[in-house]
C-alpha cells in the first residue's frame, strides 16, 4: 500500500503527515508513506487545495487536516483480516 500526502510543505502538511504515520502505526501496516511537494505531480491528482490524502493513487479527502482516528478508519479498510 502507498500512502501519500500531497502539499507544498506548510504547517498543515506536516500535520497531517504526522497524523498518517500514527494511524500506519497503529494498524501496523506495511505501508510506504510518501510526501509529494511538487505542485506538478500534486496537480496529476486533481485536487484544488492542500493538504491532501491518497492511498493508492486515489484522493480520499483534500483541503484539509483528518484526525490520525479518521485516517486510521479510512487505512483499515485496507487491513486484510485473517
Amino acid at each position: 500500500m502507498k500512502v501519500q500526502v500531497l502539499g507544498p510543505g506548510c504547517a498543515k502538511c506536516f500535520a497531517l503527515m504526522n497524523h498518517v504515520r500514527i494511524a500506519v502505526a497503529a494498524l501496523n501496516l506495511p505501508a510506504e508513506i510518501e510526501k509529494i511537494e511538487d505542485i506538478k505531480e500534486i496537480m496529476k491528482f486533481r485536487i484544488m487545495s492542500t493538504p491532501a490524502l491518497a492511498v493508492d493513487g486515489q484522493v480520499k479527502f483534500a483541503g484539509r487536516v483528518a484526525s490520525s482516528a479518521e485516517i486510521k478508519e479510512i487505512l483499515s479498510q485496507y487491513v486484510v483480516k485473517v
